[in-house]
């Protein structure tokens, strides 16, 4: 029979959020996959448990996956964690998964603490529906991508940052993003656990005042759709009618489509579309 992958949940900064299940299946298990040693070893002692510990981290993500695969084949149990969180989420754990599952190998997650679920639930933004996109990337050109697709996203945004990126990334998010509102949420379960809400002029403001310090969680509220309309109908004002008709016209739509369609872009009746025109002529 071949092995389990177990991902388990640890905590992301008080330890009681530890589940018992998490604890009796790292005692249990023949092997844990830790992305960093030295610092899972000091979770592991504190809970006394001696089951061997291995590397899988960001750099050896695709070669020890394989590695892992294999030994699950021989009927190895494998307890995947992280540094703190949910494993695959926003860490290499994904890439064992997904090799797990090609293989044939039962992959469980056993949940438990989750930084930007946490934040989301504490930050008074909206949480029915929203974006994960953890750690902006470095490159430049991607970043801006990102950023731009965020521009008219109409559900909850979540960010992670850390310190000495922070106020970098709060000025980018206000030129892309606009003086929404938003949630920093710091230091997540610990001692010093903060939260400061308002909009994001406000917000850097405040960090430019006082240094940031610790791991941070960006909770930004969604763009509204009557705003995104709105900028969609003053954009199709800057042009004539007669230009905007001629958007359509020029891709072969009939010219009564095209007054229907030209209407609908700019908020008003087709009939005052159809009236305007006639002035023109």
């Amino acid at each position: 029979m071949t092995g389990t992958l177990f991902l388990c949940a640890t905590p992301i900064g008080n330890l009681e959020d530890i589940t018992l299940r998490v604890l009796r299946t790292l005692k249990e298990v023949d092997l844990i996959a830790a992305e960093d040693t030295r610092n899972s070893i000091r979770l592991l002692n504190h809970f006394e448990i001696k089951t061997k510990l291995t590397s899988y981290h960001e750099y050896n993500k695709i070669e020890k996956a394989a590695v892992l695969v294999e030994k699950m084949k021989q009927g190895i149990n494998v307890a995947l964690i992280t540094d703190a969180g949910t494993p695959g989420i926003s860490d290499p754990g994904e890439e064992l998964v997904r090799q797990c599952l090609d293989a044939g190998i039962t992959v469980t997650s056993l949940p438990g603490a989750c930084a930007c679920i946490t934040a989301l639930t504490m930050s008074g933004q909206p949480t029915r529906r929203f974006a994960f996109e953890a750690f902006l990337p470095y490159d430049k050109k991607e970043r801006e991508e990102i950023l731009n697709e965020l521009k008219n996203e109409t559900r909850t945004i979540i960010l992670y940052e850390a310190p000495h990126h922070l106020k970098k990334t709060l000025i980018e998010c206000r030129e892309y993003l606009g003086n929404r509102k938003m949630t920093v949420c710091k230091e997540l379960t610990k001692k010093h656990e903060k939260k400061l809400r308002g909009t994001l002029d406000e917000v850097i403001a405040f960090y430019e005042e006082n240094e940031p310090r610790g791991e941070y969680v960006l909770v930004f509220e969604g763009k509204s759709r009557q705003e995104i309309k709105q900028e969609a109908q003053e954009k199709w004002m800057e042009l004539s009618l007669e230009e905007h008709m001629a958007r359509y016209t020029d891709q072969g739509v009939d010219r009564k489509e095209a007054m229907k369609l030209v209407a609908k872009d700019r908020g008003v009746r087709k009939r005052d579309v159809y009236n305007e025109l006639l002035k023109m002529k």
